[in-house]
């Protein structure tokens, strides 16, 4: 009788070939993201994938997404943010510039703190912290991390986490002011009907960006050269992108795989026992924030709910659904302030970890 004691799962998962990996990876996947969705949390098509790819990651599986296709993946979520800006933010922003600019100067300052405190304490490595922290665009701090030195998945589990904290306590929010409970979100069309001229100048922009990014050496070259052309063709010539559901969503899976199957359980246990410290910094970031709209709407005499939710440190897709329930809520203030501070963090974001990082190392 053999009594060699059973295979750890780190083995087993292993033993399995490629197409079997890929294939447990992918029925993960599509539970972990169904269940996200029907619980109603943010960022359900990525956080859902890189939940599995983490599972899956730290019990063995040896398959890895090819670079290729986590660069086309890293493009089309340029497109997304580039065809996201709309023209209408900056009349917002003339009219408002002073109140914009001290309030997305105060989260970014305040965001660094904190992030600085982490490293500071050891908490976690490097600028993995200040980046983590970063207000705003996650999935974006999480593409340029890698490409700064800082620690990937890490700041993947830092922002994803604050996404679901701060989208949470906004809606909690809202509810004193508006009931949402009959607001229904509209059902994603996965396979709507292709428009030939706006879908191939979506493909153009992402191949010439992503080409441009790494011609300029860029860092995160496929999805900040695709960010920045596709911002210039769509602003200024007003090129139209069509991005459908099930690119976004193959597009979203290959960025969560890549960073949750590079997880080990040695790094999962570190995130562990950092998850407290990194709770608390995201409540203090949410009551700072709170604080700031409590100020504004006081000082400028501003419907509170939409000084709260113009200023809530991301989640902004959940905070324009919020926003949209509210019949009172100033949606083109709150969607103005978020985009704001959304294109501030994307341009300054790399020289503010350069900076704090560099005092920490002082």
């Amino acid at each position: 009788m053999d009594s060699s004691p059973e295979q750890p799962p780190v083995e087993r998962m292993a033993r399995l070939r490629p197409p079997q990996q890929w294939l447990v990876l992918a029925v993960f996947s599509l539970l972990f993201a169904g269940a996200l969705e029907l619980a109603a949390l943010p960022a359900a098509l990525l956080i859902g994938p890189m939940l599995a790819a983490i599972l899956t990651g730290t019990n063995g599986a040896t398959v890895r997404v090819p670079r290729p296709l986590f660069g086309a993946a890293q493009a089309v979520v340029g497109c997304l943010v580039a065809n996201s800006i709309s023209a209408d933010i900056f009349a917002a922003f003339y009219k408002e510039w002073p109140l914009f600019v001290s309030a997305v100067v105060a989260t970014i300052a305040a965001s660094s703190v904190l992030g600085w405190l982490i490293s500071r304490w050891r908490i976690l490595p490097g600028t993995t912290a200040v980046w983590g922290s970063s207000p705003g665009a996650a999935t974006a701090m999480v593409l340029m991390a890698g490409a700064f030195g800082a620690d990937q998945r890490l700041v993947a589990f830092m922002q994803y986490l604050r996404v679901i904290f701060v989208s949470m306590t906004a809606a909690l929010v809202a509810k004193m002011w508006v009931d949402t409970s009959g607001v229904q979100v509209p059902p994603i069309v996965w396979f709507p009907p292709i428009d030939p001229a706006a879908f191939t100048a979506t493909i153009a922009i992402a191949f010439v960006g992503g080409l441009l990014g790494r011609r300029l050496r860029l860092p995160s070259p496929f999805f900040l050269g695709t960010f920045i052309f596709g911002a210039i063709v769509h602003l200024g010539f007003g090129a139209p992108m069509q991005l459908p559901p099930w690119l976004l969503a193959a597009s979203y899976a290959m960025v969560g795989w890549s960073i949750g199957l590079n997880f080990t359980r040695p790094i999962l246990r570190h995130a562990a026992r950092a998850l407290p410290q990194i709770i608390g910094s995201i409540v203090a970031l949410i009551a700072f924030c709170g604080g700031l709209a409590f100020v504004i709407s006081r000082a400028l005499g501003i419907d509170p709910l939409t000084a709260y939710l113009a200023t809530s440190p991301g989640g902004m897709d959940s905070v324009a659904i919020i926003a949209a329930a509210a019949r009172h809520v100033d949606i083109s203030f709150v969607m103005a302030l978020q985009s704001a501070r959304f294109l501030v963090v994307l341009l300054i974001g790399p020289s503010v970890a350069k900076l704090v990082a560099r005092n920490v190392r002082d």
